[in-house]
């Protein structure tokens, strides 16, 4: 396994056990005396749409990292560091996503729950954008398919991410719903939206 085959399955792994960490946040509901098993599991639904919307996030987001990292045919120190440095924003997700399907639909905490749930989102997002500014600056760490003078070109696709996720930590204080609907349109975005990595026969 070459060296940018370490780093991928070393952050494959940190992948998978973050979003398997999701579903342990939904418990199975205990049925009350006002109503039955549906009534309970109906009751759930901000956990079941923060855990939809963090599952898409960070599928994703791995998606793109598997992308990128195709490409890519030897890391140097600082790859690695930017790297760790988005694995642990993505290791962190869990925690926010439960914190705001539990406040979800009060009134004042769910308002701070989602603007801490919104800023890890900026935090995830700004670490992905320096490790693609990281490999297109100069270049040398990507195989020789890749079109450098391509690749730098896409850091424009960039701006929509820059300016959306800090806006939803302003929404949150408006609507916590409407921000968690918010990351869920975003993330659907950049799945259809991949990182496009230019190659010289393209």
């Amino acid at each position: 396994m070459n060296e940018s085959g370490r780093v991928e399955a070393f952050s494959d792994g940190v992948f998978a056990i973050a979003i398997t960490l999701l579903i342990l946040e939904i418990k199975v509901p205990e049925v009350g005396e006002h109503g039955g098993l549906w009534h309970a599991l109906g009751a759930q639904w901000p956990s079941y749409a923060a855990y939809v919307v963090s599952f898409l996030v960070i599928g994703i987001m791995w998606i793109n990292h598997h992308q990128v990292f195709s490409y890519v045919a030897r890391v140097d120190r600082t790859l690695m560091f930017l790297n760790l440095l988005v694995l642990m924003v993505v290791a962190a997700v869990p925690w926010p996503t439960a914190m705001l399907a539990e406040y979800l639909r009060e009134d004042r905490a769910s308002h701070v729950a989602a603007a801490v749930y919104s800023l890890v989102m900026v935090a995830m997002a700004l670490a992905f954008q320096a490790l693609w500014w990281h490999l297109t600056r100069t270049g040398h760490l990507f195989d020789a398919r890749v079109d450098i003078d391509g690749a730098r070109r896409t850091r424009a696709r960039f701006a929509l991410g820059s300016l959306a996720y800090p806006a939803t930590v302003g929404l949150a204080y408006a609507s916590a719903p409407l921000t968690l609907a918010a990351h869920g349109l975003i993330a659907v975005y950049y799945g259809f939206n991949q990182v496009p990595v230019p190659t010289r026969n393209a």
